[in-house]
């Protein structure tokens, strides 16, 4: 999860993730270059009182200043379209669960089996225990198996929500009477917080987010526990 004062990304806990990670680096780097070249030549213009009547007059220098930056928007283009496609992919998902938006919180339904679906509600502060974040804790977590393909399907049912994880690299709109989907794989156990990221009224912020990824066994104890429970 995020930290103080942090100013990159989350540490990436999918697949997908990782790839925006490594996109934002390539973006970053080629727009690094562009200002440290336009610096420079700001520099030299204002600090030198010489000029080339080459400069001033060249169709040499018109073509690379037209063509350079062409090849510069393909070299971001191409791997943003890539990862475009790769987010729309879903394969054969193992599990799929059903996150419905409420003013304000969240339910899941996990659609594989006959009985499993619990409400989650942000933890109140003066309830939480050492060692859980305040308005980052929910009462009941979505339990997911790690290295697993999860679909989630998301909606809402009454004004706009969106369902987001940034570790995980998802966030998807949740718009009453449209039912989107979205997918993700869990690389490594753990548990991700996210939020709802859309303005969604007065308790918009206590709307949190808890994705736990377990090992495949331990999903299907918590499964059939809650299977006993419901």
């Amino acid at each position: 999860m995020a930290h103080p004062s942090q100013l990159g990304f989350q540490d990436a806990a999918s697949p997908v993730m990782e790839e925006l990670l490594h996109f934002h680096d390539h973006a970053l780097m080629i727009v690094l270059l562009i200002s440290t070249l336009v610096l420079y030549i700001i520099v030299a213009m204002v600090s030198t009182k010489l000029t080339n009547k080459y400069i001033l007059d060249s169709q040499e220098i018109e073509i690379v200043w037209t063509v350079l930056p062409a090849v510069i928007l393909i070299l971001i283009a191409l791997p943003s379209l890539r990862i475009l496609y790769l987010m729309d992919e879903i394969n054969d998902p193992h599990l799929t669960i059903k996150a419905m938006g409420h003013q304000w919180y969240w339910s899941y339904e996990y659609t594989d089996y006959e009985d499993l679906g619990f409400d989650s509600y942000m933890i109140p502060t003066q309830d939480l225990i050492p060692g859980q974040f305040r308005l980052l804790e929910a009462d009941h977590r979505m339990v997911v198996p790690v290295e697993s393909p999860i679909r989630v399907l998301v909606s809402a049912e009454d004004v706009l929500h969106s369902w987001a994880v940034p570790s995980l690299g998802v966030k998807m709109d949740a718009v009453p009477g449209r039912l989107n989907q979205t997918a993700f794989i869990a690389s490594r156990p753990g548990v991700f917080y996210g939020q709802c990221s859309e303005i969604c009224g007065a308790n918009h912020s206590f709307m949190p987010i808890v994705v736990e990824a377990v090992p495949l066994e331990h999903f299907e104890k918590w499964s059939t526990m809650m299977l006993e429970d419901a």
